[in-house]
């Protein structure tokens, strides 16, 4: 059984070594060394082997190359050749105790051997760029030791512990952390022998006298290494500085390291060890003059032995002088220096940073790309104004790294929450240890990273820095996934430059005029007194934001309801008087305007313009939310650039509308401040702004259309220009496979691709005019499907009538589409052949999305994408009822939109050239007529649709009337979306123009509102296919029907966050003649009038219940049956007097408060009136105008009398100033009458005058006139307008 055993054991080890064999015929052939041939590595590694294993072969380990280690790992590993499993487990466990929500690096059992070395092969060129390999015949990786010798280069090793560590999107190979030192296969190199050094207090002198020294000379100087610093790359060409200090004084020198096979230096060098750096001259900046040592071809790093040195004693005349110390404050502990300090200074004077030393745990990568990195969970440490030429290699979550000499800078911009540590270039930044977890690696991008371009380009401090970083990192997250994050960021090194570029640089520009002042690197190396741009540091508030979409209706919603109380939406006077439901309805929808500069830090929208098919608007998107938008031009031309559809937006002057909606159940106005009746809110957010106002940072398809405004690379600052930027640049790429990847194929759900152009090779199109919309209903088209033909239901649709504008035409490629050559040939068919052409356009499914495109007057063209037939329009149109019911002319034949298709906008009829002008003349007259708002409201109008423009003056939430038919709207209703109840309508105010004395009413029921959007007082809005009625009070006003459509004309004006009335700012009223109020006289303007009040004919004071609006009385409502539960009651009054103004009469009716100032009483004495009514429930008057009518009330009701006594008083008849409106719905409908001759007196002089019938007028306003003003008010009244009163009065 033994022998079996050691067969099997034998066997094992001979296939074992056979691998070993094949591996090292593959990856390790032999070397010719300076004395002979080498021993065959094989041999050596094997020996290497078994003294690391007490002398056994590691049978459970196998070789791997580096080409098959790149290939075949796919994830973070280690290897750790001569651990055993509880050492592993023991080392493990110490990993996760820094991250516990961190796993371990997985252990594999791989062996690795190679060449360590400096230099790599690029475009078969030899690089060196400071970073160290491992390599091997079948590839070369980089890798990154803790410890490193220089004789270690270009032997061969076998690294018993390592870990290997891909990049996270494997678009490269990622790189190797040598756990412990590797043991090297032969020999190492022999040492120098005795060598004379020269050390600093005797080279200082040197380096500041002005003598000429023979530049064949070369010295030698030895020191202990005071500072070490970064690899640089400047103008391709890298570099870095070391400080070395006299081992008997405090001076120090600098030495300048660039010669190629010296950059691996940087990687020996350690801060407090002693060196001796042999071939050295001296050498001088052009621009400053400072002088340093440099390094030659044959310079030599050696390590500080005494026994090996013939030292010189420093000149007698250098020891007693000491030059300034380069270093500052002491280290410092980071939990002192994060105290809280006590500033006297204002929060915006500018700071000193603190200089500390710092040793801390690697927790989170903030932003690899920027440079900043997250320590113990507390710190930020910001790389970014060291070039990181290693590509961050070991920068990861669990690494130790130690700080030195770093600033410390507390809060420096408001919104970070991180105290910072930024290193300089005279900081130090040392890797302690490697993370034993397995957490990613993402290199920086090795060129165009334009966090570092726009930090060098405009030398930013890092408040400024930090504050760029957010704002890149968001539009990256947000966008990335629609364009590709190459795109996205692509910098002006290139061609063009990216979206990013195009949106930071004006931003930037403001902030950071003239771009400051350029930095200069080398006087931050070398100058004895520290100045660098993270010295000094002013706290900064961000300026503007650009937040994710979804944190935009976060924070507007927010903002709305920021102080909101219900009562701001009523003014007191009115809500006082009002029942349960008409106040709660006044508070079930309001609206909050906010603007860029409402927020605390300005906010500028970004978004991907898209359009919804499913609620068929225009809308902003990002990877978080969508947001609807209104967009308008300036000069009222409606919106129709589909061209813009999946490119990238900015906005910055722009209205964000919240609208609210309260379902609320106050009892009555005094409970208004509990807030406790507020049972449920919500918010529906959108945007509107101007198109002027766009600026494109990203185009979806190859070219815009004529008028958009994109990023102007002539706002791009150029690098050379003026040659302010640093010399400080990015560096090119420095390793294999590490470029920025190609754009990610992976798309969020959210991140749909933008509309391109069709790959086709060929396409038809056909160019149309529309001379008709309606709106989105749900019609009965029984359009046949594909899949289920039996499953019919109703499609939510909309229609428009086209006139075709020649024929069908076919183009090899959608780009070659030409400049409206068929409008050539509509010139000469002439009209009769262009009105055969009508058709009519149904959209359903996904072609819906065009419906805000789609508009009056406008040349559009479908493009039908790889498409070659030019029938294609004429096979799928049909009529929509069998022909044989139709007449040959009655109805045009119908075209069902399809999914594929591309809606392209041309032009406007309005905007057709001169050349053009036969084909205009022969499309004129053939689109819809738009009247105006006095042609509608017009007697003698017969229309019943109507389409007009006009300025929503006032809009007003109201209950649906009783009759309205519902049979419309019933499938609307059951759509989502709706945030208003059912029964409910909107009642909007539209008049001409601002000011306009034309007013129409407009009806819309609550189941349209949710495909309406804008509908503001102070927007002008385009109604199509309203639907013209006439009411019993022979009132003209419109409704929105199912075939009804509007579009935005203008935005209204800036308005207040809480608007204290929808209707705004009344405009000054004029002064008119009753006389020219007569009938007939459809919707006058509100106006005021000068007058005599002759009487009071009717008064009422009641209290009525909130509820049922019964009689309230003593505290409690009167009806009993059934019982209310109501305990609230409102108090409400009305007069109905008689005013005449010699030219006419006319009934006023006051309500409320304005009864008061016809009565004339102070408001303590109606106050108390109406507590007295309170008691008693109702008190009314009537005075009849015939002799003897007398009044109703009881005979012991003092309050009846008082008021009796008041309205008959003398005092009561007295000349007012009316402000008055017409009474839509007066209690007598007026009749056209001829003019009657009426007595009217004045003191004792009687006049005869022609006088109408008398006029219900409702009282807006009633004001005291005395005896001057009066006198004044009729002067000028009857200056302006003589013909009120001219022919008919007598005296």
């Amino acid at each position: 059984m033994a022998l079996k055993t050691r067969f099997s054991a034998s066997l094992q080890e001979q296939r074992w070594l056979q691998a070993a064999r094949d591996f090292a015929h593959q990856a390790l052939l032999a070397r010719e060394g300076p004395g002979g041939p080498e021993p065959p590595p094989l041999d050596a590694v094997l020996r290497c082997l078994r003294s690391a294993c007490g002398g056994d072969l590691p049978l459970g380990y196998s070789f791997i190359s580096i080409s098959d280690l790149q290939r075949q790992q796919c994830v973070p590993c280690c290897s750790h050749l001569t651990w055993s499993t509880n050492e592993f487990k023991e080392w493990a466990h110490q990993g996760q105790g820094v991250l516990p929500l961190q796993s371990a690096l997985p252990r594999t059992y791989l062996i690795l051997v190679g060449y360590l070395t400096d230099r790599r092969q690029e475009n078969e060129d030899e690089v060196v760029d400071g970073c160290l390999y491992v390599k091997d015949n079948t590839g070369i990786i980089p890798c990154e030791l803790l410890h490193f010798e220089l004789e270690w280069l270009e032997s061969l090793f076998l690294f018993p512990g390592w870990s290997y560590i891909p990049q996270t999107d494997q678009s490269a190979a990622g790189y190797v952390e040598i756990l412990v030192d590797p043991v090297p296969v032969n020999l190492p190199k022999e040492v120098p022998d005795t060598i004379l050094v020269t050390y600093p207090t005797s080279a200082r002198p040197l380096l500041t006298s002005r003598a000429q020294c023979n530049k064949r000379s070369k010295l030698t100087v030895a020191g202990e290494l005071v500072r070490l610093g970064p690899l640089l790359c400047i103008r391709h060409k890298t570099f870095f500085f070391l400080f070395l200090k006299c081992i008997f004084s405090a001076v120090w020198v600098p030495v300048l390291v660039q010669k190629p096979k010296q950059l691996a230096w940087h990687h020996v060098l350690q801060l407090g060890h002693k060196y001796t750096v042999t071939g050295l001259s001296m050498c001088s900046l052009k621009k400053s003059g400072q002088r340093m040592f440099v390094t030659g071809v044959s310079s030599c790093l050696l390590p500080y032995c005494a026994e090996l040195l013939r030292e010189q004693p420093p000149d007698s005349a250098w020891q007693d002088e000491s030059t300034p110390s380069s270093s500052l404050e002491a280290a410092e502990q980071l939990s002192d220096s994060l105290e809280p300090e006590v500033e006297e200074e204002t929060p915006r004077s500018t700071k000193e940073s603190k200089i500390i030393s710092y040793v801390g745990t690697v927790t989170k990568i903030l932003n690899v790309q920027a440079g900043l990195f997250l320590l113990d969970d507390k710190v930020c440490l910001c790389l970014a104004y060291q070039q990181l030429l290693n590509f961050a290699h070991g920068l990861r979550p669990g690494a130790c790294v130690e700080l030195i000499d770093v600033h410390l800078l507390q809060k420096p911009l408001v919104s970070f929450p991180f105290v910072v540590l930024g290193a300089c270039l005279s900081s130090t930044v040392v890797l302690k240890s490697f993370s034993r977890l397995s957490t990613s690696y993402q290199p920086p991008a090795s060129s165009g990273n334009l966090f570092l371009q726009l930090l060098f380009r405009y030398n930013l401090g890092i408040p400024l820095y930090l504050w760029l970083v957010s704002l890149l990192e968001t539009f990256e997250e947000r966008f990335s996934c629609f364009f590709g994050r190459h795109r996205l960021l692509l910098s002006s090194t290139h061609r063009n430059a990216g979206a990013a570029e195009k949106f930071l640089v004006p931003l930037l520009q403001a902030v950071v005029p003239g771009r400051g002042e350029a930095r200069d690197i080398y006087n931050e190396i070398l100058s004895e007194i520290h100045h660098c741009p993270l010295q000094k540091y002013l706290p900064l508030n961000p300026p503007c934001q650009a937040p994710s979409l979804s944190a935009v209706c976060h924070m507007a919603e927010q903002k709305s309801w920021e102080g909101f109380s219900p009562s701001q939406l009523l003014s007191s006077s009115e809500a006082q008087h009002m029942g349960t439901q008409e106040l709660n309805r006044k508070l079930a929808w309001s609206y909050c305007t906010l603007s860029a500069g409402s927020f605390q830090s300005r906010l500028i929208l970004l978004g991907v313009l898209r359009v919804s098919s499913r609620k068929s608007s225009l809308q902003l998107q990002d990877k978080s939310s969508t947001l609807p938008c209104v967009i308008s031009h300036k000069d009222g031309s409606p919106f129709a650039h589909t061209a813009l559809i999946g490119s990238l937006l900015q906005v910055e002057n722009y209205q964000l509308i919240v609208e609210r909606f309260l379902q609320t159940d106050f009892p009555s106005w005094e409970h208004l401040a509990n807030l406790e009746h507020v049972r449920e809110k919500k918010t529906s957010v959108y945007v509107q702004f101007y198109f002027e106002d766009v600026q494109v940072l990203h185009a979806a398809e190859g070219r815009i259309q004529k008028g958009i405004r994109s990023g102007d690379s002539s706002s791009m600052r150029k690098k050379d220009d003026g040659g302010l930027t640093s010399e400080l640049e990015t560096p090119k790429a420095k390793m294999l496979k590490l470029e920025d990847p190609k754009p990610e194929t992976h798309r969020d759900e959210n991140c749909q691709e933008g509309q391109s152009s069709p790959r086709g090779t060929s396409c038809v199109s056909r160019l149309f005019l529309v001379t008709q919309k309606e709106g989105l209903m749900l019609r009965n088209y029984q359009l046949p499907r594909k899949e289920d033909a039996a499953g019919q239901q109703l499609q939510r649709s909309f229609q428009a009538t086209v006139l075709w504008l020649g024929r069908a035409r076919l183009w090899s490629h959608p780009r070659e589409i030409g400049n409206l050559p068929e409008l050539e040939e509509m010139g000469r068919d002439g009209e009769e052949d262009v009105t055969r052409q009508e058709a009519l356009l149904l959209f359903m499914g996904k072609s819906l999305r065009w419906f805000p495109f789609l508009h009056l007057d406008g040349l559009y063209r479908f493009v039908v994408p790889c498409c070659s037939d030019l029938e294609v329009f004429d096979k799928l149109c049909s009529p929509l009822v069998p022909t044989k019911f139709l007449s040959r002319s009655s109805c045009p034949l119908c075209l069902p939109v399809q999914d594929a298709w591309h809606l392209q906008h041309e032009t406007w009829i309005s905007h057709l050239p001169e050349h053009q002008l036969a084909a205009r003349s022969v499309l004129t007259g053939m689109d819809q007529r738009i009247f105006s708002i006095a042609e509608v409201l017009s007697d003698s109008f017969t229309g019943s649709l109507v389409s007009f423009s006009g300025e929503i003056v006032e809009r007003t939430l109201c209950a649906s009337p009783k009759n309205e038919k519902t049979s419309l709207t019933v499938d609307l209703q059951q759509q989502k979306g709706s945030l208003l109840a059912s029964d409910h309508s909107v009642k909007l105010s539209v008049s001409a123009a601002s000011g306009s004395p034309v007013v129409m009413d407009i009806y819309i029921a609550a189941t349209y509102l949710q495909h309406l959007w804008g509908l503001l007082p102070g927007a002008k809005i385009l109604f199509q296919n309203l639907e013209r009625k006439i009411s019993r009070f022979h009132n003209v006003y419109c409704t929105y029907i199912a075939s009804s459509s509007m579009s935005t004309v203008s935005l209204p004006a800036s308005r207040p966050p809480f608007p204290s009335s929808p209707a705004g700012e009344a405009s000054t009223l004029s002064l008119v003649f009753l006389s020219s109020l007569q009938p007939p006289l459809q919707n006058p303007p509100q106006a005021r009038i000068l007058c005599h009040l002759s009487c009071v004919l009717t008064l009422s004071l009641q209290w009525v219940c909130s509820l049922c609006s019964s009689i309230f009385k003593e505290g409690r409502c009167t009806r009993h049956s059934p019982p209310c539960p109501s305990h609230a009651g409102v108090r409400q009054a009305s007069a109905r007097v008689l005013v005449e103004d010699g030219t006419g009469e006319a009934l006023v009716l006051c309500r409320n408060q304005l009864v008061a100032a016809v009565l004339g009483l102070s408001p303590l004495e109606w106050e108390a009136l109406e507590n007295c009514v309170q008691s008693r429930g109702r008190v009314y008057f009537q005075h009849g105008e015939a002799a003897g009518s007398g009044c109703v009330e009881e005979p012991e009701d003092l309050i009846a009398c008082y008021l009796r006594s008041l309205c008959r008083s003398p005092l009561i008849c007295r000349p007012i100033l009316l402000d008055f409106s017409l009474d839509r719905k007066p209690s007598k409908i007026p009749q056209p009458a001829p003019l009657q001759l009426r007595n009217f007196r004045s003191g004792e002089v009687e006049f005869v005058s022609q006088v109408g019938p008398r006029l219900s007028l409702l009282c807006l306003n009633v004001e005291e006139v005395d005896q001057e003003a009066l006198s004044y008010l009729n002067n000028e009244r009857i200056r302006r307008t003589p013909s009120h009163c001219g022919g008919g009065t007598t005296a």
